[in-house]
């Protein structure tokens, strides 16, 4: 059986994207602390790539980041890290966080060399527990709503009320998919609350969970004639919000009820998951929530006419709410906030049925929700097609991507683009999504599908104004986006322009003198690890290391001479490197210092336009200038030539090897 060094869960509420890409920036950040690791996917085709009990033992550290109940009593005794899952999203921010776990104690406290920053995340804020809870809720609720709202949808294809009977459209098929769809849709609180409840106090927790859901829709029933409570009677339900309390309520029941019953004989362990707990958690329970039935349906009156009070505000103050609250984070917590009161005023609308004002409110905010979580993906698809030359490869290719993302509804894929840029390209997408939110409520588009983008566009009134809102907005937002890059782009071009750059590198590579044998590039120097901002961020590291090393005498002054040579041309070549060189009678020997970024340094003028992971930076006394100087650039030069040198250095997180190879070309 393989043994990994790290272990990890990931999982995110919809489990769709935030999910894997969580997995994959581990798996980067692992590899290049050249650690094993295998991560444990919670989607929503369930959970994938499961990690067994020996490799559980066998590792050395975990990593959980996760918006949902990933079973993390697993791991008790481990040293590990537990945080959210939008905290693991990038290559830097895994490697963090495996760090972090590596140098965390069986207890799950951090160690003393921890900073104060680490530490004080490392213990799960409550905030994120209740988030957690709730996310693992919804995650399997979604599901449900997505099943049933599609449905139901369809069955308005066949006419808008072609499910009734009586009705001149009706259709016996189109009547069964409604049927079905509004099961699922009916089901949507009693998961919800039955998953909460799950999260809190595990397996035990489903039955009370499921019946607190099941009040929260039926409500307290009332004999309208007695005015007394009664089996057979009518009750108003209080829908999402009771669900979601009615699921905290039935976690801690049953957490209490552990506590309680812990005296018994561990013989009688059988009984109490059997019998004791489901019985009692389900009285305690049913009786607390039919008891809140009143205030419980009141506050949800209260909220529903707080949003239809915004509508009547017009449709800028409610686009502008829905626009902003769905592109903030992206698919996190607030964009899900939004999300989820658009699922659930779409049920009740679907349960009010077709021609009610509530239904035409109810599926008009499900649109204007649906149109500002598609255009964030798309606002990057028109960016990178459109400026093109103010982005990496990497980020034009994603943004492609992101074009089948955002007609497909999953905003997530926009996430790496605002990572790197939060301010402006956070209020950008915002803007654009309230844009398409605002016009879509305008149009009067109503939408009775929860998810599927542009795939259920059959089932939408007033689709074509619908996919026009949505346009207007990715175009503006792309527009505004592709300004700010060429802003960025143009910003850091040097005032020097740098005279054919291409046949300079060549020339330097086959015309240079040789340079004798020498050991320039030790391993202490070598650093695989590093996260710059900016170039000039990365330059200021080296010339401090450089002092550290005793290489160098004054960092200031040797900054300034990396400065002057950017000044006269960029040092940035091509695939990712850059040979920053500086002259200066501040360095008192002459020596290579290497940076590695994964995730690029961006801002540092590249001949191919990408950013720069690899810096070898020559660092020459004043007096060798135009000897020792031009011997290693000439090398160093003719080995970035080499596809198997650019390979090794590129891929490799050994320091050793890098120093290795990079020596054995300075001969």
């Amino acid at each position: 059986m393989a043994k990994f060094d790290i272990i990890a869960a990931t999982g995110c509420p919809t489990g769709i994207a935030h999910t894997f890409m969580a997995k994959e920036a581990l798996e980067k950040a692992a590899a290049e602390r050249g650690l094993t690791i295998k991560v444990e996917t919670h989607g929503q085709v369930g959970v994938e790539n499961e990690l067994t009990k020996s490799e559980i033992t066998g590792a050395k550290a975990v990593v959980v980041a996760a918006d949902k109940d990933v079973q993390a009593e697993r791991f008790a005794g481990k040293p590990m890290v537990s945080v959210g899952v939008s905290k693991a999203l990038s290559v830097e921010a895994a490697g963090k966080l495996i760090d972090r776990a590596l140098a965390a104690k069986g207890d799950n406290t951090v160690a003393a060399a921890a900073d104060v920053e680490d530490e004080a995340e490392e213990k799960e804020s409550i905030g994120h527990v209740i988030y957690k809870h709730l996310m693992n809720g919804v995650s399997h609720m979604l599901v449900f709503v997505v099943a049933g709202g599609v449905l139901t949808a369809v069955s308005f294809l066949w006419g808008i009320t072609s499910f009734d009977s009586t009705a001149a459209d009706y259709n016996s098929f189109a009547a069964m998919l409604k049927i079905i769809g509004g099961i699922a849709m009916n089901l949507m609180v009693p998961v919800l609350s039955a998953y909460i409840a799950e999260s809190i106090g595990k397996r035990p927790a489903l039955v009370p969970g499921f019946v607190a859901g099941m009040i929260a829709i039926q409500g307290l029933p009332v004999n309208a004639e007695t005015g007394m409570i009664d089996a057979g009677g009518a009750g108003v339900g209080f829908g999402f919000l009771g669900g979601i309390v009615g699921g905290f309520l039935a976690g801690y029941v049953i957490l209490l009820l552990e506590k309680v019953f812990a005296g018994l004989p561990k013989n009688l362990d059988g009984l109490k998951a059997i019998f004791l707990y489901p019985l009692f958690s389900t009285a305690i329970v049913g009786l607390v929530m039919l008891g809140i039935s009143g205030p419980m349906a009141a506050i949800n009156t209260a909220m529903m006419d707080f949003l239809k009070g915004l509508s009547a505000s017009g449709a800028v103050v409610l686009g502008l709410a829905i626009g902003c609250m769905c592109a903030f984070d992206m698919g996190g917590p607030v964009n899900k906030a939004a999300y989820v009161t658009g699922t659930a005023m779409l049920t009740e609308a679907l349960a009010a049925g077709v021609g009610t004002d509530t239904y035409n409110f109810g599926t008009n905010f499900m649109a204007a929700v649906s149109a500002a979580c598609i255009v964030p993906p798309l606002i990057t698809t028109f960016a990178v097609v459109v400026g093109k030359k103010y982005f990496s490869q990497e980020d034009h290719d994603a943004g492609i991507v992101n074009l089948i993302l955002g007609c497909t509804h999953i905003t997530e894929g926009a996430i790496p683009f605002m990572t790197k840029n939060i301010w402006p390209v956070m209020p950008i997408m915002m803007l654009g999504s309230s844009i398409a939110s605002i016009l879509t409520i305008m149009f009067n588009v109503h939408d009775p599908a929860p998810h599927g983008g542009f795939l259920v566009l059959p089932v939408v009134e007033n689709g074509p104004l619908w996919v026009l809102a949505i346009l207007i907005g990715a175009v503006v937002g792309g527009i505004l986006f592709v300004a700010f890059k060429k802003y960025d782009f143009e910003k850091n071009q040097k005032a020097a322009p740098v005279a054919k750059p291409v046949e300079a590198f060549k020339a330097a590579a086959v015309e240079a003198p040789k340079a004798e044998a020498a050991d320039f590039v030790k391993v202490e120097n070598v650093f695989v690890a590093e996260d710059f901002a900016s170039r000039d961020e990365a330059l200021s590291f080296v010339s401090n290391q450089a002092v550290k090393a005793g290489i160098a005498s004054d960092a200031d002054a040797v900054m300034n001479a990396f400065l002057a040579r950017e000044a006269e041309g960029t040092t940035g070549m091509m695939e990712g490197f850059a040979i920053p060189h500086a002259k200066s009678d501040a360095i008192t020997e002459a020596a290579v210092i290497v940076v590695k970024d994964e995730s690029g340094v961006t801002g540092w003028d590249t001949m191919d336009g990408a950013p720069v992971n690899v810096a070898i930076a020559l660092l020459i006394p004043g007096a060798q200038a135009g000897t020792t100087h031009l011997k290693i650039l000439s090398k160093v030069a003719e080995a970035l030539m080499d596809e198997d040198f650019r390979g090794t250095v590129k891929g490799s997180t050994d320091a050793a090897e890098i120093a290795k190879t990079i020596n054995a070309r300075l001969v």
